[in-house]
């Protein structure tokens, strides 16, 4: 019962360095940031947070991996649905529209971090090991629609990168202020546009 409730609280302290240093990688910048930053702002000593993670690069490693399981287990009910291939387009990109707005942090840490600063993530998190659980359920969204005729037959890589490169820009446009409307009113006409260009012919 003791060793359950030390896991319980050391989980919790873990997400709360999760969540701190997203708070202060997102407001300060990756670089900015220090450890002792993190530490101090959650009130633990540097010594302690190192208990949970090595480095910064570790931390930021860890980061990505959470962002990627919290938007994998979201896209793996919309997979295992008995919608159609295109309302699932709709569910995923309100996910990630919504995902954008409630926890910008996030979609902020993916596109400024993990894809702008592939240095850090070259140990470890090689290719696409750290986003695993995200890109699978994409790749088993893709799989399926082609299964039933829905979506076209084509390389995986330039699917996924028509369906990122939309929801990435738009969020990055959104996150410029340049959008004239709310994120959530271009839910309908991005999925109409991502489906128009991978359904079959």
């Amino acid at each position: 019962m003791r060793e359950e409730q030390t896991a319980i609280r050391k989980e919790k302290k873990r997400s709360a360095i999760i969540k701190e240093a997203l708070r202060l990688f997102a407001t300060k910048g990756f670089y900015s940031t220090t450890i002792p930053d993190i530490a101090r702002s959650i009130g633990m000593s540097v010594g302690n947070l190192y208990n949970y993670f090595g480095s910064k690069e570790l931390l930021a490693q860890e980061i990505i991996r959470h962002i990627s399981a919290y938007l994998g287990a979201r896209i793996r009910e919309i997979n295992e649905s008995d919608l159609s291939v295109q309302e699932k387009i709709r569910q995923i990109v309100g996910i990630y529209f919504r995902t954008a707005k409630m926890e910008p942090e996030m979609i902020d840490f993916f596109l400024r971090v993990y894809l702008s600063n592939r240095e850090v993530f070259h140990e470890g998190c090689e290719g696409m090991i750290c986003v695993n659980e995200f890109v699978t359920e994409i790749m088993i969204f893709f799989d399926d629609g082609v299964a039933k005729g829905e979506l076209k037959n084509q390389d995986f890589f330039s699917a996924f990168g028509l369906f990122m490169g939309y929801l990435g820009g738009m969020v990055f446009l959104n996150g410029e202020r340049i959008l004239p409307k709310a994120l959530d009113d271009y839910v309908e006409e991005i999925s109409e546009n991502i489906y128009n260009a991978l359904k079959a012919s």
